[in-house]
């Protein structure tokens, strides 16, 4: 079985077509966004529409469920004042160009989405996709937590597999519950950012997870997880966040995906 998972599209519609295209090649099973399709861009309505048009099934990020709700407060944990008034510049403009019809569809959006899969013995495994942590829409997870705390989180949630993103960071971590003695596997798996990498590579990124029919969380094996890198017009990216009201800092985010 074929799961394909992408996040963090934040209104780059380019991004999100050559994404999408890309997808469609790989020919999954299964197809899921992870949040985040508004914000930092101006095809905010567009990438919705696209997602709706497909029937993709999405959860809420922590932008979209701010957009959705007209607040001011995208629950971004900016570092800088600059950031911070880039910010304010984002999620204001965001809200302006926003349709009514677009903006209900982001405050409908499910928080998490919960797939039951059926290892060989008959049980099921869960298969958990949020957008931050299953404890917070926007809690970074980032890859050097500390493995006790990312296994009791995963273990909390009740997850075999934990797919998330917001951090536009992608990464795989096998996690041992059993600690070595009784083999019991638990997966973290950060899917990265469509539409604003910050791993230093401009390109977008989605996961793609193969489960073999063996699927066993006593085999840490049982779970391949590919990160695929696509490319995609990021100067016509740039080039209209540059001819926008955005400030250009995000721009150059996108030519140097930080």
């Amino acid at each position: 079985m074929k799961i394909a998972l992408f996040s963090d599209i934040h209104a780059n519609l380019p991004a999100l077509e050559a994404c999408l295209a890309d997808i469609d090649n790989q020919q999954p099973d299964m197809v899921f966004c992870l949040g985040d399709l508004v914000g930092y861009n101006i095809w905010p309505n567009e990438v919705i529409q696209e997602i709706r048009r497909r029937g993709i099934p999405t959860i809420a990020g922590n932008y979209d469920f701010g957009i959705g709700r007209s607040s001011d407060d995208c629950g971004c944990a900016y570092k800088t004042d600059d950031e911070k008034a880039n910010g304010a510049v984002s999620i204001s403009y965001t809200n302006q160009i926003m349709r009514s019809e677009e903006r209900q569809y982001l405050r409908e959006l499910p928080k998490h989405i919960r797939v039951e899969l059926e290892m060989n013995d008959g049980h099921p495994v869960s298969l958990l996709l949020v957008h931050g942590s299953p404890r917070k829409i926007n809690e970074y997870l980032f890859e050097d937590r500390d493995e006790e705390s990312l296994l009791r989180i995963i273990q909390g949630a009740n997850a075999g597999i934990l797919c998330f993103g917001h951090t536009h960071k992608p990464y795989h971590r096998i996690l041992d519950a059993g600690k070595g003695k009784n083999p019991n596997y638990r997966h973290a798996i950060n899917i990265g950012s469509v539409g604003k990498p910050k791993d230093g590579d401009p390109r977008g990124c989605y996961a793609l997870l193969e489960l073999n029919e063996g699927l066993n969380l006593n085999d840490p094996n049982s779970v391949k997880v590919s990160f695929m890198r696509f490319n995609y017009n990021v100067e016509k990216a740039a080039k209209a966040v540059e001819d926008s009201p955005l400030p250009d800092a995000y721009a150059t985010a996108l030519r140097l995906a930080k």
